[in-house]
C-alpha cells in the first residue's frame, strides 16, 4: 500500500514490524490482528481512520510476517503479548484506542485488563472474552465443537507442518469461501495471507499462541480442567462488534458480558462471517471512528 509507512521498533524486548499512516500528533489507533493473518487485513481501514485524524499503527505481531519470531511456547503468551502491545502504545503516547480482530481480539482484552492506563478506548472484532469463553465451553457443547482447532493446535509440530503443507488449499478456504461478502477478499489478498503466513517460522510461531494460551491457563479453559487464568475485568470504554455468521465462535459469546465488563457496547452484523473487517469494511470503520469520537 503506497499510503502508509514501513518502520520496526524494540519493545518489550522483541522487534516489531510495523505500518503506519496519519500525522503521529494525532491520538493513536492500534490495530491488532488474528490468526492466520498480519498487518495487511487492516488495509481498508488504515487509510479511511487517518484521514478522519487519527495516527493509526498496525503491527505484524509477534511471529508473524517479518516480526521476529522468538522460539518457543513460553514467548507467546498472553501476558508477553499484552507488554508488546503496551509497549507499542507508548511509543507512540501516553495511550491509543486498541482494537483487535480475533487473536488480536483476546490480546485487547487482556490489555484492557492489564494496561487499563494506556487504553483511550478498546474495539474487539469477533474475539471471546475470556471468561464467556470458559462460561461457554462449560454449557455449551457446540463451542467446544466449533473449538476442535484449538485443541488440535496442541498436538506437537504436526499441525505447523499440515498448515505449510496445505496452505494452497487452506487460504482460499478461510479468506474467499470463509467471508460472506464477493469483494472481501481478492485473489491477491488471499496470496498475501499465504505468502506472509508461509514465511520460516511463522506457522509454529502462530501456532504458540494457542499452545501457549492453554498451558499458561493451566487448561483453565476445558470443561473438564480447573486453573486459574488471566485477569478478566476490564474497566475501560469497550465496545464489541461481531459478525454472526462465525463458524468458530458462538453468538452467545456476545451475551452476558457485563459480569466482566462494566462499560460495553455490543454491535452485531446478521450477515458477516469470522472475517467482520473484510465482509463489512465501511461499517467496521464507521463503528470503529464513531465510539473514537465519543471516547
Amino acid at each position: 500500500m503506497s499510503d502508509v509507512e514501513h518502520d520496526q521498533t524494540i519493545v518489550n524486548d522483541v522487534r516489531l514490524h510495523y505500518v503506519e499512516a496519519g500525522d503521529p500528533a494525532d491520538e493513536t489507533v492500534v490495530l491488532l490482528h488474528g490468526f492466520p493473518e498480519y498487518w495487511y487485513t487492516w488495509h481498508r481501514q488504515l487509510p479511511a481512520i487517518a484521514d478522519a485524524g487519527y495516527h493509526v499503527v498496525a503491527p505484524d505481531m509477534r511471529g508473524y510476517n517479518t516480526s521476529e519470531k522468538p522460539y518457543g511456547k513460553d514467548a507467546y503468551t498472553l501476558g508477553r503479548l499484552s507488554r508488546d502491545v503496551d509497549g507499542l502504545v507508548r511509543k507512540f503516547g501516553e495511550t491509543a484506542h486498541v482494537v483487535g480482530h480475533d487473536w488480536g481480539g483476546v490480546v485487547a482484552w487482556d490489555v484492557g485488563a492489564r494496561h487499563p492506563e494506556v487504553v483511550e478506548s478498546l474495539t474487539v472484532l469477533n474475539a471471546p472474552h475470556l471468561g464467556a469463553f470458559q462460561r461457554e465451553l462449560l454449557r455449551n457443547p457446540g463451542q467446544l465443537r466449533r473449538s476442535w482447532y484449538a485443541l488440535w493446535f496442541q498436538v506437537p509440530w504436526l499441525p505447523e507442518r499440515l498448515f505449510s503443507a496445505a496452505s494452497g488449499r487452506i487460504f482460499p478456504e478461510l479468506f474467499a469461501e470463509g467471508t460472506n461478502s464477493e469483494d472481501a477478499c481478492s485473489p491477491e489478498d488471499v496470496h498475501r495471507f499465504e505468502y506472509a503466513f508461509t514465511l520460516p517460522g511463522t506457522p509454529i510461531s502462530a501456532i504458540n499462541y494457542y499452545r501457549a494460551l492453554f498451558r499458561t491457563l493451566g487448561l483453565s479453559m476445558l470443561p473438564f480442567v480447573g486453573g486459574d487464568g488471566p485477569p478478566l475485568a476490564v474497566d475501560v470504554p469497550t465496545q464489541l462488534l461481531w459478525g454472526m455468521d462465525d463458524d468458530a465462535l458462538s453468538p452467545a459469546l456476545t451475551e452476558g458480558l457485563g459480569e466482566w465488563v462494566s462499560d460495553l457496547r455490543v454491535v452485531r452484523y446478521p450477515d458477516a462471517s469470522h472475517w467482520l473487517h473484510l465482509d463489512e469494511p465501511d461499517a467496521v470503520t464507521d463503528a470503529m471512528l464513531e465510539f473514537f469520537d465519543e471516547h
